[in-house]
C-alpha cells in the first residue's frame, strides 16, 4: 500500500504542534451479567450464529438475546468481525515495536491505526512506547515502509519489527473459549461444523469486496452482502460458507474486556532457551490469562498478549504461571495503557 513519505510528519505536525489532540475519554461503565458472558462465548463459537439458535441453547427468548446483542453494539462494547487468517493466505504477521517521546506517541499510534496493513496498535510502558500488528504478502518487503517513515518522523526514537514465526494461541482460537460460560453441551450445539477439506480457489475482486464488508461487521446480511459483491444472495451464502469451511475468513469477538471482569492488560516479551520454545508457547497457550501467544524473531523469542482481573492477578501469572514454563531466560512486561486498534485481538481497551 503506498503511502506518502511525509505521512508520519504530517501527522505530528497537524496533531502535536497545533496541541488540537485529545484522548478520548473511555466509553461509560456498563454492568454486565453471566447473559452477557454466555452471549459472548456463544458468538465466539459461531459469530453468525442465529439469535434463535443461541436463544434455544440458554433457554431464553430471540428477542431477549437480540436485544442483548444490540445493547452491546450499539454501546460499542461487542462487535463480530470478519477476520483473514494470514497464515491460510500465506501472509507474514510482524510485531512492530516504536519507543517515542510520550507527546508524539497517541498521534503516532493514531497515524498507524489508520493504515489498512496494521491490525492492532496499542500504547504501553506509561506511553512511551507503541507495538503494532502489520500484514505483509509473500515476497513484499515487510515493514519496509514502516521502517523507512518512522525513524524520520520527529521524536521517534527507535523501530524494532519482530516477525511473527509460529502462532501458539490467538486468532480463529479466542480467549473466551477458555472459560466456562457455557457448558460442554451447550458448546456441542452452538460451535460451527466446517466442511473438511474445502479449497475456497483465488479471491476474486467480488471475494475482496465480501471480506471488507465482513471486517466492519461478521453478522451483515446476506442482501447487504449481495449488494456489495453484486452476487445473488444464493451464492453469496455459498461463498461464504467456502471461506469459513476452508479457513480462510474466520469470526472474532472486539469487546470491552469488563464483561469479563477484566481489568488489567499487558504485553509479554520472553527469552526463552531455543530448545524449550516449544514446549514454553505450547504451555503458554493453555493459560486462561493468554489471549495470544507466538514464537517471533529476536531476542524476546515469545510474545504473549495478556489479561488479567486486576494488577495482583498479573503479579500472580507472572510470578506463578510464567515463571514455572520451561526456558525461561528473562521477561519484559509492559501494561498496555490504551488500545488504538484492535481488530483481531479479541480484547479492547
Amino acid at each position: 500500500m503506498a503511502i506518502e513519505p511525509s505521512f508520519f510528519d504530517l501527522a505530528y505536525d497537524s496533531v502535536v504542534k497545533s496541541h488540537t489532540f485529545t484522548v478520548p475519554h473511555p466509553a461509560p461503565a456498563q454492568s454486565f451479567d453471566e447473559l452477557d458472558r454466555q452471549l459472548l462465548q456463544a458468538l465466539q463459537l459461531d459469530g453468525r450464529a442465529p439469535f434463535s439458535r443461541i436463544a434455544e441453547v440458554l433457554g431464553v427468548s430471540d428477542q431477549t438475546i437480540a436485544r442483548r446483542y444490540s445493547r452491546l453494539r450499539s454501546s460499542g462494547a461487542l462487535r463480530v468481525l470478519g477476520m483473514t487468517d494470514p497464515a491460510v493466505l500465506g501472509e507474514i504477521s510482524w510485531f512492530v515495536r516504536v519507543q517515542c517521546a510520550p507527546d508524539v506517541a497517541t498521534p503516532v499510534a493514531e497515524a498507524l491505526a489508520r493504515r489498512e496493513d496494521t491490525t492492532w496498535v496499542s500504547l504501553t510502558s506509561g506511553g512511551t512506547e507503541i507495538v503494532c500488528v502489520t500484514r505483509s504478502g509473500p515476497g513484499e518487503g515487510a515493514n519496509a515502509l514502516l521502517l523507512q517513515n518512522l525513524p524520520s518522523t520527529p521524536r521517534v526514537q527507535g523501530v524494532t519489527a519482530q516477525c511473527i514465526l509460529h502462532r501458539f494461541f490467538g486468532g480463529p482460537t479466542g480467549p473466551i473459549n477458555k472459560r466456562d460460560h457455557l457448558s460442554q453441551d451447550q458448546i456441542a450445539r452452538l460451535a460451527r461444523e466446517r466442511a473438511a477439506e474445502v479449497d475456497p480457489g483465488p479471491l476474486t475482486e467480488a471475494d475482496h469486496q465480501l471480506l471488507a464488508v465482513l471486517r466492519g461487521d461478521g453478522r451483515a446480511g446476506h442482501a447487504e452482502l449481495a449488494a456489495a459483491t453484486g452476487w445473488s444472495q444464493s451464492t453469496v451464502r455459498r461463498r461464504l460458507a467456502e471461506l469459513l469451511d476452508s479457513a480462510v475468513l474466520y469470526l472474532d469477538l472486539d469487546f470491552d474486556r469488563r464483561i469479563l471482569d477484566l481489568d488489567t492488560h499487558a504485553m509479554l516479551w520472553l527469552t526463552v532457551a531455543p530448545a524449550d520454545l516449544v514446549a514454553a508457547g505450547t504451555a503458554m497457550a493453555e493459560h486462561v490469562e493468554v489471549a495470544f501467544a507466538a514464537a517471533v524473531t529476536g531476542q524476546t523469542n515469545l510474545a504473549g498478549n495478556v489479561v488479567c482481573s486486576d494488577v495482583a492477578a498479573l503479579y500472580a501469572y507472572l510470578t506463578e504461571k510464567v515463571a514455572r514454563l520451561p526456558g525461561i531466560q528473562r521477561v519484559e512486561s509492559a501494561p498496555v495503557i490504551r488500545t488504538v486498534k484492535s481488530i483481531a485481538t479479541g480484547i479492547s481497551a
